[in-house]
């Protein structure tokens, strides 16, 4: 009898390393990639190399530099010019990841493509859905909610069951060179979260400065560039107002950034788009939980299925609901769906 062939998305972190090692453990015939996504990148190549290395499989680097530049990176500015404040790991993840990677899977025919997140998938009713990990301190379902049934019944995410305490220890006692390495907090193409920096850098534009106002217009101060503010932020404002403000809104077409305080902040309505229901609804209005953004707990909610977008109205005010991010609906650990919040 055939095994089944899994090609395993490797990052040379020891998420996707550990994945590597379980799928092989599992019976799999097994192929490690990596994306060559930003020029220079070799460090995490080199480490998912070495560990293809030492479980003797395959190792490929898909060249995808373009093509992250030309979507995720051309996305994520676009996003900021408009007022936005984008999620560039959920376009990565539809695009390239479960976009041209099952591509690259199919062409070696590979049955599976397995990557290091912290999710599961399962078959309901003949019909793949998405669900929470099991360590809900790692759980990246949230990042995952634009895959459809079709790609997850092509998907494995074998961490889905564990621990990150759980990962590293396979990792250190299988040897791996990164069975330590420190998790990276920041959007991999903006070392240091320097984004307004990054987006002037690859757009090559000059952001003009613009007036900081309240909400009434009354003009506070001026500020640096529209890109370098988002919403619910304190933090570098570089105004003294005599009390704590915070940006509440951005306004593209009079290129100002509105101020207020922190209880103008919260809201309890938003609308959606480019929404994705792995799960349809099998009504016009529902009751589920909604996240806002990855570290935000999910509130209990009411949603409205309109033509072309949703509409979530939160039980509780919530802080700083913020255009451009991803609202996910959650049924306990099951993903309904999710969108841009507009």
């Amino acid at each position: 009898m055939k095994s089944k062939r899994a090609l395993i998305a490797m990052s040379g972190g020891v998420d996707s390393s550990v994945a590597l090692s379980l799928m092989k453990a599992d019976g799999y015939e097994c192929e490690g990639v990596t994306m060559r996504l930003l020029n220079g990148s070799e460090s995490g190549i080199e480490d998912a190399k070495a560990v293809a290395r030492r479980l003797d499989v395959p190792f490929s680097v898909a060249e995808m530099v373009d093509t992250f530049r030309e979507t995720v990176i051309a996305g994520f500015i676009d996003a900021y010019e408009k007022g936005l404040t984008p999620n560039p790991c959920v376009l990565c993840n539809r695009v390239l990841k479960f976009g041209e990677l099952l591509k690259l899977a199919d062409r070696k025919d590979c049955d599976v493509l397995v990557t290091g997140h912290y999710a599961k998938t399962e078959q309901v009713d003949g019909r793949f859905i998405l669900k929470k990990a099991a360590d809900k301190q790692k759980d990246q379902s949230y990042f995952l909610y634009s895959l459809t049934p079709e790609q997850l019944s092509r998907v494995r995410f074998p961490l889905g069951n564990y621990t990150k305490p759980e990962i590293r220890d396979i990792a250190e006692r299988l040897g791996f060179v990164n069975a330590h390495r420190k998790d990276s907090q920041d959007i991999c193409f903006v070392p240091g979260g320097d984004y307004a920096r990054v987006i002037a850098e690859y757009s090559r534009k000059i952001y003009p400065e613009g007036n900081f106002v309240d909400k009434n217009g009354a003009v506070l101060g001026k500020h640096g560039g529209l890109i370098k503010y988002t919403v619910g932020q304190r933090k570098g404002l570089g105004i003294a107002l005599g009390k704590p403000m915070y940006v509440c809104a951005k306004d593209t077409a009079k290129n100002e950034v509105v101020l207020c305080d922190d209880a103008e902040l919260f809201g309890t309505e938003l609308e959606a788009v480019d929404f994705n229901w792995i799960i349809p609804p099998k009504a016009e209005v529902l009751r589920c939980k909604a996240r806002i953004r990855y570290r935000h707990t999910e509130q209990d909610a009411t949603v409205a299925v309109l033509e072309n977008k949703v509409k979530v109205t939160f039980d509780q005010p919530q802080r700083a609901i913020t255009p451009g991010q991803a609202v996910v609906l959650y049924d306990s650990d099951i993903v309904l769906g999710g969108g841009t919040i507009i």
